[in-house]
């Protein structure tokens, strides 16, 4: 995967605990005129996701051995899909704004979107694709810290509507390799979604108002 990316390993180093860990430390140079920032967005774009949410709901449900074979290799695959053609696509056609969905979860780095930008992200949450078996392991009781750390700091940053507690946890969900959040332009929207498989409009970016996101 390393390879794939462009990059080489060199060098590392060993840690004992009770769990096998990978974890790489990533240095190289970026051209400062194709760079996607958090701080870009501007009212009126659409937002993007390119991957379906729910690594972190379902990596733990694969520890304790709740998750069937099927979900199991399906959220592998999602992880081993790099973010190489949708951030390309996105330079290709005009992006300046886009952030990684990781360890904050898709609200906790939309709300960096907002912040950076001085805008407020709408986002449609029938719309966010999910991976399958997600809800059914958060309720049979799969939850990571990282999700309550994260419910807990956007609490007062995000206009919730009648969200149930899973759709809430799903969309806080720590992602391991998640996919991107994109800002794009309404009139490049469609060629963006046509270059990257997978990828889903799941909102628009407004002006700024009182909250960081409303969800409807």
């Amino acid at each position: 995967m390393v390879h794939r990316a462009g990059a080489v390993l060199a060098g590392g180093h060993t840690v004992t605990d009770d769990e096998v860990k990978y974890g790489l430390a990533v240095t190289g140079r970026a051209d400062p005129r194709h760079l996607l920032t958090n701080a870009g967005a501007r009212a009126g774009d659409l937002l993007v996701l390119t991957k379906p949410l729910g690594t972190g709901i379902l990596s733990t449900a694969g520890k304790q051995d709740k998750l069937a074979p099927p979900e199991y290799q399906l959220m592998v695959e999602t992880m081993r899909t790099l973010n190489a053609v949708a951030s390309r696509a996105a330079l290709a056609v005009g992006v300046r704004c886009a952030t990684d969905v990781t360890g904050f979860g898709l609200l906790g780095h939309a709300s960096h979107i907002a912040r950076a930008s001085n805008v407020t992200l709408r986002i449609d949450v029938a719309r966010v694709p999910v991976l399958p078996g997600a809800r059914e392991a958060w309720l049979a009781g799969s939850r990571t810290g990282g999700e309550m750390r994260n419910a807990e700091y956007l609490a007062s940053r995000v206009r919730w509507g009648a969200l149930d507690d899973a759709t809430r946890a799903i969309l806080v969900d720590p992602q391991t390799s998640g996919g991107l959040l994109v800002a794009v332009r309404a009139d490049a929207a469609q060629d963006y979604l046509t270059r990257v498989a997978g990828a889903v409009s799941i909102g628009s970016v407004g002006v700024r108002e009182d909250v960081d996101i409303l969800l409807s």
